[in-house]
């Protein structure tokens, strides 16, 4: 097993396509929601935006979002805004759908 090396870190990262969204006129930069993990969702739905940033924003952009202290209804719009352009409408679920037929046991 290799360790990853600062110039190896930094070449995934530059080759990383990030989505970007504003908050409070600065463009921020936001990972793919397919490269997103559960606990981003859980944050958010927690009112956890920090720990929600720390996860789904470029690792540069999470101090300025902190600095930022934009009002809930900013941020709402801001993550909104992160998922569509990371790639999933807010509300979509990546799970399946359960089947519109009902099953009955025999």
């Amino acid at each position: 097993m290799s360790a990853t090396t600062p110039a190896t870190a930094q070449e995934n990262e530059a080759s990383e396509e990030y989505g970007t969204a504003p908050l409070c006129g600065v463009e921020l930069r936001v990972k793919p929601v397919t490269a997103w993990r559960p606990s981003y969702l859980r944050y958010l739905r927690e009112g956890d935006y920090d720990g929600w940033a720390a996860g789904a924003l470029h690792e540069d952009d999470v101090q300025t979002f902190i600095d930022l202290d934009a009002t809930f209804e900013e941020i709402n719009e801001f993550t909104a805004s992160a998922m569509t352009s990371a790639g999933e409408t807010p509300g979509k679920s990546g799970a399946r759908s359960a089947s519109s037929k009902t099953t009955r046991k025999r």
